[in-house]
């Protein structure tokens, strides 16, 4: 059975990479006794695949993973079995039952949430009307900027991938910016791009260390009743799990290493 597992990664573990946070959740998911499939082969790994890998430095609660099992108790017993094994920076948040014909995490991606801050000594901050140029900024019609392609820089128009955007005052409190922002295979923008435009709109040098990012949540698009192509959640795309289940009928090659 394939199940989709949301998660979070907060605290110092941002600064883990895509790489060695896949080493850790198949550890992790071993020390949970996790009954996983592995693949087949003079090296079995478990099957277990990434949504959209996450940059170094930035915090998100919008994480998500496939994985297949051959048993799952519920979905409350797997989130607590699983977070009393990780380490601290990382919670696991759902567990849920994927139908057998359900595209993966990683393929099915299509936009993303994100929230920006910025640190104390932020450039951004000694413009005082940055708020009203960030309006003028955000409403043009097109956005060129230069993106790292494959092929070497590239000038692009990243407005068409902002899906959503909006900026929130509180009082007392630093303002943060909110993006909603195409990505997957189809077109992948990243609010890193956005800021450094902006900053050079503003004319100031742009420094990521300046800012804070947080990935909220992660979308795969979706049919309706009618027809019409909506946002959901990953985890939508699952069920929860309100019974232990165990696959039948399937020979179980466990290659553990």
């Amino acid at each position: 059975m394939n199940i989709r597992m949301q998660f979070a990664k907060y605290g110092k573990m941002i600064y883990i990479g895509h790489l060695d946070v896949m080493r850790y959740f198949q550890k992790a998911l071993r020390r949970a006794k996790v009954d996983m499939a592995f693949t087949q082969g003079f090296s079995p790994h478990p099957i277990l695949s990434f949504a959209a890998p996450l940059g170094v430095g930035i915090e998100s609660c919008g994480e998500y993973a496939d994985l297949r099992v051959y048993r799952s108790d519920t979905t409350e017993a797997m989130t607590e079995r699983l977070n009393a094994v990780m380490a601290e920076g990382i919670q696991v948040m759902d567990w849920r039952l994927l139908p057998e014909d359900a595209p993966n995490a990683m393929s099915s991606v299509a936009a993303a949430d994100y929230m920006v801050t910025f640190r104390e000594n932020a450039k951004i901050k000694q413009c005082s009307e940055w708020i009203k140029h960030y309006y003028t900024f955000i409403e043009q019609s097109s956005i060129a900027t230069e993106k790292e392609t494959k092929k070497g820089p590239k000038t692009v128009d990243i407005r068409p991938l902002i899906l959503d955007n909006s900026l929130e005052l509180k009082e007392d409190k630093e303002p943060a910016l909110f993006f909603q922002l195409s990505a997957g295979s189809a077109g992948n923008l990243k609010p890193e791009l956005i800021l450094s435009a902006f900053y050079q709109y503003l004319g100031l040098p742009f420094q990521e260390e300046e800012l804070r990012i947080c990935r909220l949540e992660t979308y795969t698009s979706a049919a309706d009743s009618e027809g019409n192509t909506r946002l959901i959640p990953l985890r939508e795309a699952g069920i929860p799990i309100l019974q232990p289940l165990e696959e039948p009928g399937e020979e179980k090659e466990k290659n553990l290493p």
